[in-house]
């Protein structure tokens, strides 16, 4: 089994290791940690929010803390899952600041839509829940495949594209408000949506192999990633 979520791997190698003492990773347990996760980052992006909106100058150094302490919270706990119980809420509250921050900046440029935004990406998780509860989208290994591969596709472009910034260009149209940046922007979209079905169906498989306790905050900061992609 692989996962198109780069911090859902092949973990087959620790079923059968918890124990007594550790215990057993669960589908509730992982709910209850992601609605932690979702509370702490929720939480942390307003205060960045409050931050930016007063305009005490400690809004955009905050953005620069999540950036980057952020990132490095997100490698240790995707290479040391074990340490998740401790780098996921961390995660949460860097990457609470991160959103907190750009989503007032996009707020004032454009009122209301990071209310839109929320709101499209509970709808668009609410749907993909429905979709793999029901069995209409099945999370089979062709599926897999075929979602891993577009999603290695999108992360090569915003690579190139990054790289590309620091020679003062960029990937045309992609970025635009053209026909081709629309487009560009709902393939990306629909296969962030796409995404949660594997986050769902890898959680279902996780619990029934019986990982290690731990595994239930991994599973929550690995749905985080996509949701924040998502958004």
């Amino acid at each position: 089994m692989h996962s198109s979520n780069p911090s859902l791997g092949a973990f087959e190698s620790l079923a059968g290791q918890a124990n007594q003492s550790t215990g057993v990773m669960t589908i509730d347990g992982a709910v209850n940690k992601s609605f932690i996760m979702l509370a702490i980052l929720t939480t942390s992006a307003g205060y960045t929010w409050y931050q930016m909106t007063t305009g005490t100058g400690s809004g955009l150094a905050l953005l620069m803390l999540g950036l980057i302490g952020g990132f490095i919270t997100a490698l240790i706990t995707i290479f040391r899952p074990a340490s998740s119980p401790y780098t996921a809420p961390l995660y949460a509250i860097l990457e609470g600041l991160v959103l907190g921050a750009v989503s007032q900046l996009m707020n004032a440029v454009y009122p209301g839509i990071v209310m839109q935004a929320v709101m499209l990406t509970m709808g668009v998780f609410f749907l993909m829940l429905m979709a793999y509860k029901t069995g209409f989208i099945q999370a089979n290994e062709q599926f897999r495949t075929i979602i891993f591969i577009a999603t290695a596709s999108i992360a090569f472009v915003y690579l190139v594209s990054f790289i590309l910034r620091f020679f003062g260009t960029d990937i045309p149209m992609i970025h635009a408000s053209g026909w081709v940046g629309i487009v560009f922007s709902l393939i990306v979209v629909g296969v962030a949506s796409l995404n949660l079905i594997i986050d769902f169906d890898d959680i279902k498989q996780f619990s029934d192999a019986q990982l290690p306790k731990y595994m239930e905050w991994y599973v929550s900061f690995s749905l985080m990633l996509t949701l924040v992609w998502l958004y």
